[in-house]
């Protein structure tokens, strides 16, 4: 049985990577932060699989990290674990730092110190393509992050680079453009819309708060995207790749077909722009090129875009329904 340690297992990725890894006969080890609330709403109906395991630790304690790696032996790591709200990252941006960027190496150097021949994969983000420099953005588009969470995933991506090549570690990152499901947290805007379009349909709420409609965003469901993550980790030489759906779509579009799901004739009534969500410095227009890994991977995208937000409205109005 092959062994999977994954930091971040209660997020969304990492509970559909866990989902995704059970199903293929793995034993799954989550690391999860001693905190005085624990939140496992997103892993509760795979928490008592057998094949489950959580462990306690921390991305700022290195001990913690190369202990657990000790102890488990894993044959692949998964480092999902960061701050990873872009508008958060201008309010705590060392915090950002300290987990989104430090927090990579202190894995990586687990990884080295404790399990030298695990395979490694690290979470890398389009937001680090951030002011793009060309359209679409593939593995070789140069970076030009424009919050303190793309600096810090631009961090995070070179220093897994540098310790494949200076240790000869199997390390990968997955260049991820935006994926979406019911699961992501409510901050985000995908959800964010989902839920308050939900709430409004059944009158538990007026209007939707929003910041740039007209931002841009390659949006593909999380659910397929972990099988990707796999797939880098299942080759014979560690390489990068950028996993995208190759389509994009405004906030506005993704808020128009989300009114349409729930029933809502105008969604110009629904919705109002609060200068306050608005970023100091915005990323316009993300799409990503993800030719490498239908080539190389065979992986491909199954959920559209009118499948997601439909998937996500769905979801939402059957759980504020029972607010009502």
């Amino acid at each position: 049985m092959k062994k999977a340690f994954i930091t971040g297992i209660t997020g969304q990725d990492g509970s559909y990577l866990a989902e995704f890894l059970l199903d293929k006969g793995y034993e799954v080890h989550g690391l999860t932060r001693r905190t005085s609330t624990q939140n496992f709403n997103r892993i509760d109906h795979i928490i008592d699989n057998p094949n489950l395991h959580l462990v306690s630790g921390d991305l700022i304690d290195q001990h913690s990290l190369t202990q657990a790696l000790r102890d488990i032996k894993p044959d692949e790591v998964y480092n999902l674990a960061a701050q990873s709200f872009v508008q958060t990252s201008w309010e705590q941006p060392v915090l950002t730092g300290e987990f989104t960027a430090i927090g990579v190496t202190r894995m990586l150097e687990a990884v080295k110190l404790a399990c030298p021949e695990t395979k490694f994969y690290q979470a890398s983000s389009s937001e680090m393509f951030g002011k793009v420099q060309e359209v679409p953005q593939n593995e070789k588009t140069p970076f030009y992050p424009r919050s303190p969470y793309g600096v810090a995933k631009v961090y995070g991506h070179w220093i897994t680079v540098n310790y494949r090549e200076s240790f000869n570690i199997f390390a990968v990152s997955g260049l991820l453009f935006n994926h979406e499901s019911p699961r992501r947290g409510l901050e985000f805007v995908t959800r964010k819309i989902s839920h308050g379009i939900a709430r409004v349909k059944l009158g538990l709420q007026d209007k939707v708060y929003l910041g740039n409609l007209d931002s841009k965003r390659d949006w593909g469901f999380a659910g397929d995207y972990v099988e990707a993550m796999w797939l880098m980790l299942q080759q014979d030489k560690p390489e990068d790749f950028v996993i995208a759906t190759g389509q994009t779509h405004s906030v506005k579009d993704f808020l128009v077909k989300a009114c349409e799901v729930a029933g809502i004739d105008n969604w110009q009534k629904v919705v109002e722009v609060d200068p306050q969500y608005m970023r100091p410095a915005e990323v316009d227009l993300l799409i990503g090129d993800a030719s490498k890994a239908k080539k190389k991977l065979g992986w491909e995208p199954k959920t559209s875009f009118d499948e997601l937000v439909k998937m996500m409205v769905e979801a939402d109005l059957a759980e504020q329904s029972k607010n009502k």
